[in-house]
């Protein structure tokens, strides 16, 4: 597995959790829970083939990581109930976005 891969894994545990800390320092434990499951986004890599391409910028290419989807999760910002989940939707955006640079390099 190439090391961009770990490190990208990483920073999706990592970054939700600094975020948790710095903007929900109370509860920060539970909106970390909520940001982690933003992750389940990636489950529309099973309509993928090869279901796991470390090379492939899943940004614009799975439906849940549209432009339109990406769109949506601004959007949930609004929604104070639903505002971490859409802070981890878009961290997750973010990151995915960021490895589709690096793999540019």
């Amino acid at each position: 597995m190439p090391v961009r891969v770990i490190v990208h894994l990483l920073l999706h545990l990592l970054v939700p959790a600094l975020a948790a800390r710095l903007w929900y320092p109370s509860r920060w434990q539970r909106v970390w829970l909520i940001m982690l499951a933003a992750m389940l986004v990636d489950l529309d890599h099973l309509l993928a083939e090869p279901l796991f391409d470390p090379y492939r910028c899943g940004i614009g290419f799975h439906p849940l990581h549209s432009y339109y989807a990406v769109s949506g999760y601004v959007l949930l910002l609004a929604i104070p109930v639903l505002r971490p989940l859409a802070i981890g939707l878009l961290i997750h955006m973010l990151l995915d976005g960021l490895d589709c640079l690096w793999m540019r390099w």
